[in-house]
């Protein structure tokens, strides 16, 4: 799939956006309300945010590492791989979304979280992230290969951006069910 480099970060910055302004808003709830959990298996509000914060810690980094490392020219397009462009569509929330198994050192559930902590964290890894993506209108999108928290796999900046907004998305989305049931 071929995508425009600039309408992608576009939307990718108002999706970021939009995170990080839930997050501001959930900083006026009461803290019950955001370590509620619906059953023992599944995640508070909290636990949704924490688990994005530590995918967070790992891809600005390497995103930042790899951004600053290259010196290769914008370019206007690029072409999302076949891996890249299927694990960021996956991450997208969609009715009958599946639940997906996450690493343990990533799994937050049954961690004693604070509220402002994680509340806090989250917004201040978003602002980079916003960053990240004000700076990668400079970058080439294509060419730019950043690691993942899979062994092995590598993906092109583009599609990390995607996936890990996405991902992004689909946590909120769930945070946001949870405090709505609650």
């Amino acid at each position: 799939m071929i995508y425009n480099s600039k309408e992608v970060l576009t939307d990718l910055t108002r999706l970021t956006s939009a995170h990080l302004n839930y997050a501001k808003e959930l900083l006026e709830k009461p803290e019950d309300q955001l370590q509620y959990k619906p059953s023992l298996k599944s995640w508070s509000v909290l636990e949704c945010l924490e688990h994005l914060n530590r995918y967070a810690i790992f891809y600005n980094a390497e995103v930042s590492k790899k951004m600053e490392a290259s010196t290769l020219p914008f370019s206007t397009t690029f072409k999302s791989s076949y891996l890249g462009n299927k694990f960021a569509n996956d991450m997208l929330p969609k009715e009958g979304m599946k639940t997906m198994n996450t690493f343990k050192s990533k799994n937050p559930n049954a961690c004693q979280l604070d509220k402002e902590e994680v509340l806090l964290n989250f917004i201040q890894l978003q602002e980079t992230l916003l960053d990240l993506l004000q700076k990668a209108q400079f970058k080439n999108l294509d060419a730019i290969k950043t690691k993942t928290t899979l062994p092995i796999v590598k993906f092109k900046l583009g599609d990390t951006f995607r996936f890990v907004i996405h991902h992004n998305e689909r946590h909120i989305v769930q945070a946001k069910k949870v405090l709505e049931n609650n």
